[in-house]
Formats: C-alpha cells, structure tokens, sequence
C-alpha cells in the first residue's frame, strides 16, 4: 500500500507533535508545511526534516507533492480551511472539533462528496487500541449494563492563549469538551436531553469551565466537565449494573492497562497483553495510530471508521451544549430553543 504523503497547515506544536509520531508511521509521511511567514515555515521544514515549504496555505493547496493535508489551526479557521483543502482535490484530517455547528460539519461532508475525498475529525483517541479494549469490555458486559458515564478534561494556559481567544474559537468546550462530549457518545449513544453550566472569562467572554449532565438512550446519564484555567485532569469512568471500567489517560492513551473494579476487586486489564499492538512509544502512538488509520482508509479507498453521520452528531450536540449554557436551562439536542 502507497504512503500517504501529508501536508499540514501551520507550523503550531501540535502539528509537530504529530509529525514526529508519524515517522514511525506504515503509511503516512509528513512532507510539507505551509505558513503565512515563508521563513517560519522555512525553519519549521528545515527542523523537521520536510521536503518542501511555502509561505501560504494556497501554495500549499497547490501543489501535486501533497496527497492530504492536516489542519491544526484555530478553531474558528476548521471549516474554511477543510473546504478549500478539500476544493484543492486534498483529502483531509481536520483537528477537533472540525465544526461547532451541525451546518458546518454538514458543508465539509458535501464538500468531500463533492471532491471525492476523505474529511475525518482529528479525534485520535478513538482509533487507540486502549479505546478499542475499552468499548469491548463494555460490549461484553463486562461492567453490567451501561448505567452512567464521567469525562473531565482540564489544563491551565495562560490568558493570552488562543484556547481563551472568542474570536479564534477558544474556550472549554470548543477546545476540550469535544473529548469528553465524543466519548460519552462513543460508549452511550447520542444525548437527547443535555443541560450545561458555565463560568466566562469576564475579560474576554470565553468559556474558562463548563460542566454538563446528559441524558442518553436506555436511561443511561453522563457527566463532564471541563476547564482551561485549572490543573491538568484526564477521566473517564465508565459505570454499570454489574462494575466500574476507568480508562486512565483516555485523550493520550499512555496507560499500559485498564481498571476493571467487580465485586469489590480491581483487574488491572491490559492493553496489549501479548506485545503484538506495535505499542512502543507512549508519548507519540495515539497520534501515529490516527495517522496510519486515516491513511490506509485514504490509500486503500475505504471508509474512515467515523464519518460524515459521526461528526453532524458530534457538532449537533455541542451546539445544544452552547446552548444549554446560555438559556441556563436544559435543552433537547437538535431542538432550536
């Protein structure tokens, strides 16, 4: 199977993140970057080992050597630049959340129709083996019947941050909520009912915390919160009839085991217990396993494993969640008031 040769727009750190996970890559390779400063993208190439650099998005867009591209930007740049990747006959893996609306989401998907390419939400938890062992527990009845879900995901950055930016889209629930609002779906299905509380950011009237309880299909409830101003946290608990499943570091997937608590006894339930997973690296896997997937889909002309119903579901409920907050009130999930 041919490598998928990747570009990525912006020379932000996460995007170096994921192109040094990638060298470890079976079929994709990161071989441009493209910024709106020429030298910046010059010295970002030069540092990483890339073929080529330009000094604008379009350039970047422009060019044969690129069979896909990553979008690391801002929030509020997601859905302007998936389309025009996507208008550039580029597939594409757009870092989350790749829209906050459901309308948006929906302009990307046609947009990929339309091209005949692949548009996939950059939620690289969910392809990680550790995910994978998580919602086969579950499936199994492992814990009972599903009963309850809690995700929290908090960090501290400082107040001149793009994640504390209105117009960049920051703010907790853009920037992090999307982890725990995706995971609550992955496991309980879709929320019909959601109601959210949040504290603003007086100066610049972001979402500093959100905290939000949800109503899922089969009377299942979950629960999140999230922060850009307190100490790091990564949670997520998974509860049911019959026991408790914690997923240590379920956003990076670090953790060489899960929690399995039945009858009063934990079982520390192994992620890769033969050694066959290909997991050697833990600072850098979850985002090489995200990159292989996207890329045998794009390379083999399959389907990505989360897809265009997936990522309108996702946006959808953000919304109701944006909008729970505001009304201060709970809110059916699609609903317009």
């Amino acid at each position: 199977m041919a490598r998928v040769r990747w570009g990525v727009l912006s020379t932000a750190s996460i995007g170096r993140l994921v192109i040094e996970a990638t060298r470890a890559a079976d079929h994709a390779e990161f071989v441009a970057v493209a910024s709106r400063d020429a030298d910046r993208a010059r010295a970002f190439a030069d540092e990483l080992g890339l073929e080529a650099s330009y000094g604008s998005y379009e350039e970047l867009l422009a060019s044969r050597a690129v069979d896909a591209v990553y979008v690391p930007l801002p929030v509020a740049l997601h859905t302007e630049w998936t389309l025009k990747a996507l208008a550039a006959g580029k597939d594409v893996l757009c870092e989350k959340p790749l829209a906050t609306s459901a309308a948006d989401a929906a302009r990307c998907f046609d947009a990929a129709e339309a091209a005949g390419r692949h548009c996939v939400e950059g939620l690289m938890y969910r392809h990680h083996p550790q995910t994978s062992l998580a919602r086969k527990l579950v499936a199994d009845g492992a814990i009972g019947r599903l009963a309850y879900v809690r995700a929290a995901l908090t960090v501290s950055v400082p107040p001149d941050d793009i994640r504390r930016s209105v117009a960049l889209g920051g703010g907790a629930l853009g920037d992090l909520g999307c982890y725990c609002v995706s995971a609550i779906r992955l496991f309980a299905g879709d929320p019909t009912r959601v109601a959210a509380t949040r504290i603003l950011d007086g100066d610049a009237g972001v979402d500093l915390r959100m905290a939000a309880t949800l109503r899922l299909p089969g009377d299942v409830l979950a629960q999140f919160d999230v922060a850009v101003d307190l100490t790091r946290r990564d949670e997520l608990e998974l509860v049911g009839t019959e026991g408790r499943l914690v997923v240590p570091e379920p956003w990076l997937c670090r953790a060489s085991h899960l929690e399995l608590s039945r009858d009063g006894r934990v079982e520390h339930v192994p992620v890769d217990p033969e050694g066959t997973l290909g997991l050697t690296d833990p600072d850098h896997d979850v985002y090489r396993v995200e990159l292989d997937t996207v890329s045998a889909a794009i390379a083999g002309g399959g389907e990505p494993s989360f897809d265009r119903s997936d990522a309108i579901a996702q946006a959808t409920v953000i919304e109701a969640l944006y909008r729970s907050a505001e009304l201060g009130t709970p809110v059916a999930v699609g609903s317009a008031g």
